[in-house]
């Protein structure tokens, strides 16, 4: 029962450092296009596992954030991570 709990401690603490990593992501790519970054934060979508360049197993997480081109409206945007690495990032079309 004991390395149960360690493995869920470690699993929530990956998750938040990798929730962490998605936020400063989307931060950075919503200033890089001039978007506003809304709500401050990301929502959890989806968890899987998956292999890395060096064929290790890592957690590949999707989360989703929305960010604004005129103030008034919302673009669902996507950061998938594998492990606490970006492996991409879709912002959709918007106006400059």
């Amino acid at each position: 029962m004991l390395i149960t709990a360690l493995a869920a401690a470690w699993f929530w603490l990956d998750s938040l450092h990798a929730r962490d990593v998605a936020v400063a992501a989307g931060k950075q790519a919503a200033d890089r296009y001039g978007l506003q970054f809304l709500d401050d934060t990301v929502a959890f979508a989806k968890l899987w596992a998956a292999r890395d360049a060096d064929g290790r197993m890592r957690f590949k997480r999707t989360y989703h954030f929305e960010v604004s081109d005129t103030g008034t409206d919302r673009l669902p945007c996507r950061i998938i991570l594998l492990g606490k690495h970006i492996e991409a990032l879709y912002i959709p079309p918007h106006r400059d």
